[in-house]
């Protein structure tokens, strides 16, 4: 069996623990006091899956594989599992519409964001890890091992459940359906759609310079156009304003402190553009020209371009 498939199946199989025994619990729910503990219990029930199942369980995976690649996979599937766990509990109350809207609007998060992983992927299941892991892997040696379970699959938990508790929220409340759920589905769609295009652009800007390299040219030092002209990382700002949209469902039914998840994602996305942009400026031959592009553009919002530097308009060839 090639590594692709075989990566693949144990990605397919990995969440089945959770999803048969919630299947049980829903069937069963009535009969026995560890399901009525459950039935009244929603997020704990689903705290304790996702601790044995993707913290211990992926753990142990990767321990066995020596990469932590399948959290990068579940980060785009595991909000779906939990908006569909969350609207099937036995527990749940919610408005029919409104609950089809959340469910709907994630589907389609999901599948872009997966599409743009696999796309970067060149379409293989594991072919390595995020070389953030792989940064830390060297930093802790010979402690990364236990170390990993912290830093890659514990803090998951707490980002993945803070983030998504707006679906928890829209399946715990039934009143109908208002102007701010408009507006909240058209932040989630602009920011489904903008981290579209920004993905897009760059998957070609990298493919582009993939080429050059094979036939001896010389690469292109930065993307300077479309989306990315008026943002330093219009696909993280995209990805922002989907959970942003998401947090107003929640708030928008009485739950302030909804934004808690909303905002601590933006505080780790910040430190990741933080680091992204250090591993920029380190690369030879575009330190430079990013430099430049650092002091001219936005790193999030888009925005027009500074005017405080004078960068020299080079002659048509």
């Amino acid at each position: 069996m090639g590594r692709n498939l075989k990566n693949a199946l144990i990605a397919l199989l990995a969440p089945l623990p959770s999803i048969l025994l919630f299947a049980s619990f829903n069937h069963n729910h009535h009969h026995h006091p560890i399901w009525s503990w459950c039935h009244h219990h929603p997020l704990l029930l689903v705290n304790t899956l996702f601790f044995f199942n993707i913290n211990v369980l992926f753990w142990l995976i990767s321990l066995i594989q020596s990469s932590n690649w399948m959290i990068d996979v579940y980060w785009t599937v595991i909000p779906v599992l939990l908006v569909h766990y969350f609207q099937s509990h036995p527990s749940s109350q919610f408005n029919l519409g409104r609950s089809r809207t959340v469910v709907g609007l994630t589907w389609v998060w999901a599948m872009r964001l997966t599409h743009s992983y696999f796309r970067r992927e060149k379409w293989q299941w594991g072919a390595r890890e995020d070389w953030r892991f792989t940064d830390l892997a060297r930093q802790y040696g010979k402690n990364w091992w236990w170390v990993s379970f912290f830093a890659v699959y514990l803090i998951q938990q707490v980002f993945l459940i803070g983030v998504c508790m707006p679906m928890y929220i829209v399946h715990s409340v039934d009143t109908p359906w208002n102007i701010w759920d408009t507006f909240a589905v058209i932040m989630c769609i602009t920011g489904i759609v903008f981290a579209y295009v920004a993905d897009t652009q760059l998957h070609a800007f990298v493919t582009r310079n993939e080429k050059l390299k094979e036939i001896g040219n010389a690469l292109v030092p930065n993307l300077d156009s479309g989306l990315w002209y008026y943002s330093r990382h219009p696909n993280y700002f995209g990805e922002q304003v989907w959970w942003w949209g998401l947090a107003i469902f929640g708030w928008n039914l009485g739950c302030t402190w909804v934004w808690i998840g909303a905002v601590v994602n933006t505080m780790c996305l910040g430190y990741v553009t933080v680091l992204v942009e250090r591993k920029m400026v380190k690369l030879e031959y575009r330190a430079e020209e990013y430099k430049t592009y650092q002091k001219r553009t936005s790193v999030w919002i888009p925005w027009f371009k500074s005017s405080t530097i004078q960068v020299p308009k080079e002659k048509a060839s």
